[in-house]
């Protein structure tokens, strides 16, 4: 059975996820499918990937017209864009994604950036960039009145560091269950986890393969190798010996399923050393290069 992590919400989050970030809308439903099918009970969406309706279209297929598979038994997340802060604008984008998704309630809905845009409508496609300073208490406030209405499940973050976290844990009424942010052996963020594991948020890695930059490193080509296991499979299964959530994407069935086949080794202790000392600090998705905000510096 695939593992899981109990959040301080009380929910359980499955350890191994499909992300659909840069999925294309016209192969984003199969792929959705296909993941599916191979076992994922965790599927990780986002309203500015402007591809949850297809998503949505995959969850119909799958939950009502094939019926195989129960939606309570699967964990879908999605975030809330960075355009949607102020506190009258959360609500209607939450219900915007459900009813994209096809979907009841989610089981997780974060704050994908503690960065507000100013909101121009609510098509996020003509939405653009410019900054605006809103309050990360007003947004969460809104995000917990969420939970009270029975939409989402559980609420979180993505993209915080400390300093971030440590301000909504100042004046949370229900505190993050979980912070989405790049990890990998080579962005390790060691002391982001003992902060997190000492206040109970889950982590997630998103990026597992550094967005496609690290499958063909021979470092870690070596490691697979010894377990006859591909890259991705290694850089998978350090995150879930992290306890870390993963949520590698693919729109390529076989590789999806590929992916999703780490439950049948352990990366020994040497060797989960040995990916620990590759931390270079190296990030692949960094606000400082495509929006001029240095969050991480």
């Amino acid at each position: 059975m695939e593992p899981s992590y109990k959040l301080s919400s009380g929910h359980n989050i499955p350890l191994v996820g499909f992300g659909t970030w840069k999925a294309e809308t016209t192969l984003v439903g199969k792929a959705v499918e296909a993941a599916l099918d191979a076992g994922y009970r965790h599927i990780d969406c986002a309203a500015v990937y402007l591809n949850e309706k297809e998503v949505g279209e995959a969850f119909t297929k799958k939950f009502i017209t094939e019926g195989k598979i129960k939606r309570e038994d699967v964990f879908i997340t999605s975030k809330l864009w960075n355009t949607f802060h102020k506190k009258q604008h959360v609500r209607p984008a939450l219900e915007r994604t459900l009813s994209d998704l096809g979907l009841q309630y989610l089981d997780l809905y974060l704050v994908h950036w503690p960065v507000a845009f100013e909101y121009s409508s609510d098509d996020i496609k003509t939405s653009g960039s410019t900054q605006e300073f809103v309050s990360i208490r007003e947004t969460w406030e809104e995000m917990e009145k969420l939970v009270d209405a029975g939409l989402v499940k559980s609420i979180g973050l993505s993209n915080f560091n400390v300093q971030g976290l440590m301000e909504v844990l100042s004046y949370a009424r229900i505190k993050p269950a979980a912070n989405q942010v790049e990890l990998h052996p080579f962005l390790s963020q060691p002391e982001l986890k003992k902060f997190c594991d000492k206040n109970n948020i889950h982590l997630t890695a998103y990026s597992p393969l550094g967005s496609g930059a690290f499958v063909d490193n021979q470092e870690v080509a070596s490691i697979a190798k010894k377990y006859n296991k591909s890259i991705p499979n290694v850089l998978c299964k350090w995150a879930v010996q992290k306890n870390f959530s993963v949520i590698p994407k693919s729109s390529t069935p076989s590789r999806v399923a590929e992916n999703f086949d780490i439950f049948n080794f352990t990366i020994d202790e040497a060797d989960m050393l040995s990916l620990d000392n590759m931390d270079k600090n190296l990030r692949t998705c960094d606000p400082a290069k495509f929006w001029g905000v240095p969050l991480f510096n």
